[in-house]
């Protein structure tokens, strides 16, 4: 039992001494004291020199921003007459479009990047520069309330007669409630439909302005045209109602769109 003793203290003394790492911190002050220029960037400074002096030169309805490019070719279209789809790029003709639509000095009510969104289809560029998906939501929403007020307020619709209840008693009855039956959903939608706003657009001048790649560049109607100029218009009142407030837009909402198209008063 000695031995083994003695053996296993022999082994242990001939074994190297391992030291223990110290913990202490160290120093994240580069060497001659010298700090990084990008300590959270992985782009270099020309690549950072690039990126900033380009944003700030061109807006961005104006060009493609840098960092949503790819690095990548992209692929050949199948039809060699669908790579291209020329769209207006002058600003006086897109501000004399505005006019048309919003009245005299319409085109001075939304800042320049607002009215390029408002007239931009998420088809055009990808939606690399931005859409109007959300200013004609909100847009469309003005606009039916508009539609369902003055339905409420001009509607001649006699109320169907009601029989007599058998336990004698009577519906309630308000001012206000007169001109409840003439607001339908099917009034409505053919008031709102697609085509009607389609061709107001249309005269308004929007197909001239806006941005867009049809799928069928020599058919509009098959690419869903109505569709679009009737959101690029929704779009334009629900700008109006972001940078104006909801007084101006529910102006333009009945004079500029629902009086064209009947809803008069």
């Amino acid at each position: 039992m000695s031995r083994v003793v003695a053996r296993s203290g022999y082994l242990f003394s001939t074994l190297p001494v391992r030291r223990r790492p110290t913990c202490a911190p160290k120093s994240l002050v580069p060497p001659e004291g010298r700090l990084p220029s990008h300590p959270f960037s992985t782009l270099s400074s020309q690549q950072q020199h690039d990126l900033t002096s380009t944003s700030t030169e061109e807006p961005r309805w104006k060009m493609t921003p840098p960092r949503m490019k790819s690095g990548g070719t992209p692929n050949r279209p199948y039809r060699p007459q669908h790579a291209e789809f020329q769209v207006n790029e002058d600003p006086e003709k897109l501000d004399k479009a505005y006019i048309r639509v919003l009245g005299q000095d319409g085109d001075k009510l939304l800042t320049d990047e607002v009215k390029w969104l408002a007239v931009t289809h998420k088809s055009f560029d990808h939606g690399r520069r931005g859409f109007n998906d959300r200013l004609a939501y909100l847009g469309r929403r003005i606009v039916e309330l508009q539609a369902s007020l003055h339905m409420l307020a001009a509607s001649t619709t006699t109320p169907e007669p009601t029989r007599p209840d058998e336990l004698g008693r009577e519906p309630f009855q308000h001012p206000a409630l007169e001109g409840l039956a003439g607001l339908t959903r099917a009034r409505k939608s053919a008031v709102l439909d697609k085509k009607r706003m389609a061709q107001l657009a249309g005269k308004y001048g929007l197909l001239g302005v806006m941005r867009w790649k049809p799928k069928l560049p020599d058919n509009f109607e098959g690419s869903g045209i109505d569709i679009v100029l009737a959101q690029a218009l929704y779009a334009i009142v629900g700008a109006i109602s972001l940078q104006n407030g909801g007084e101006v837009a529910n102006r333009i909402a009945r004079e500029r769109i629902l009086g064209p198209l009947g809803l008069r008063g």
